[in-house]
C-alpha cells in the first residue's frame, strides 16, 4: 500500500539527518494521500540509519488507527493528523528540534522578517503559538499541539507561511509534499539562525518594509513568480 509514498517519506526523513536538523531518533516527516485518506509517517523511535520504506507506518486520517505496518507510528502522529485536517492544501509535514528554531520556540518569540532571505520563503513572520494549558498537556497532548497551531493560523495563510514554532517545544513545517516540508525545515533553521545573530548584533532590529517583503516573496511564489527556470 502506498509504496511510492513510503519511499518518498523515508527519503524526506533522511533529508533531516543530512541537513543536521535532528539528533538521535528525534524528528519525523509524514505525507498524506488525500484520495485514500491515509497518512504515511516515520515509526516511533526508529534510528534513521536502519529505516527502510517498508518500516513507514500507514494511518487513517479520520481515525488515527494504523492501517498498515507492524511498528508504532511516531508519537507526534496526532499533531500531523490535526494539521492535515486543518489545512487541506498540505501534502507533507516535518517536525524537528533544530537548534536555532527551537531556541526561538523556547523564547516564545515569533521570528520577524528582518531581511530578504526570510521574505524569499515566508510571506510574514514565523509565528509562535501560545503556551499550552495544563489541561491541554494532560489529555490528548499531541492532538492539542495541532489545535494550538491551527488556532495561531486563524488569520494567516498556512501555505504562504509554511511553518510554526510551538512554544517551549520546537518547529513544525509543511508543504505540498514530504520533501518540500523537509526542505522548508532546513530553510526555517537557516532563517532562525540569521535572526538570532541579527538580534545579537542589534537587539531591536526593524523588520523589512511591506514592499520589499512582497517583492521578494512574489519572485518565487504565485502567478507572477520569475525566479529559476521554466519547467518545460
Amino acid at each position: 500500500m502506498l509504496d511510492d509514498l513510503k519511499k518518498e517519506v523515508r527519503q524526506a526523513n533522511l533529508a533531516l539527518v543530512a541537513d543536521k536538523l535532528v539528533s538521535g531518533t528525534f524528528g519525523n516527516v509524514s505525507a498524506i494521500d488525500r484520495e485514500s485518506g491515509h497518512v504515511v509517517i516515520k515509526p516511533s523511535g526508529m534510528a534513521y540509519d536502519i529505516m527502510k520504506p517498508r518500516d513507514m507506518v500507514v494511518v487513517s486520517l479520520d481515525t488515527g488507527q494504523v492501517v498498515e505496518g507492524g511498528l508504532r507510528p511516531s508519537t507526534d502522529t496526532p499533531t500531523h493528523l490535526a494539521l492535515y485536517r486543518a489545512f487541506e492544501a498540505i501534502g507533507g509535514i516535518a517536525h524537528t528540534h533544530s537548534t536555532y528554531a527551537t531556541a526561538w520556540a523556547q523564547g516564545r518569540r515569533d521570528i520577524p522578517v528582518l531581511g530578504t532571505t526570510h521574505a524569499d520563503y515566508f510571506h510574514g513572520p514565523v509565528p509562535c503559538t501560545r503556551a499550552m494549558t495544563s489541561q491541554e498537556i494532560g489529555k490528548d497532548y499531541e492532538a492539542n499541539i495541532g489545535k494550538v497551531i491551527a488556532e495561531r493560523f486563524v488569520q494567516i495563510d498556512a501555505m504562504a507561511v509554511p511553518g510554526v514554532l510551538v512554544a517551549n517545544h520546537g518547529p513544525f513545517t509543511w508543504g505540498r509534499s514530504s520533501g518540500e516540508a523537509a526542505g522548508t525545515a532546513a530553510q526555517l533553521e537557516h532563517l532562525a539562525m540569521l535572526a538570532a545573530w541579527t538580534v545579537n548584533i542589534e537587539p531591536y532590529p526593524k523588520p523589512v518594509g511591506r514592499a520589499l517583503l512582497d517583492r521578494h516573496y512574489s519572485r518565487k511564489h504565485g502567478p507572477a513568480a520569475y525566479y529559476g527556470q521554466d519547467s518545460r
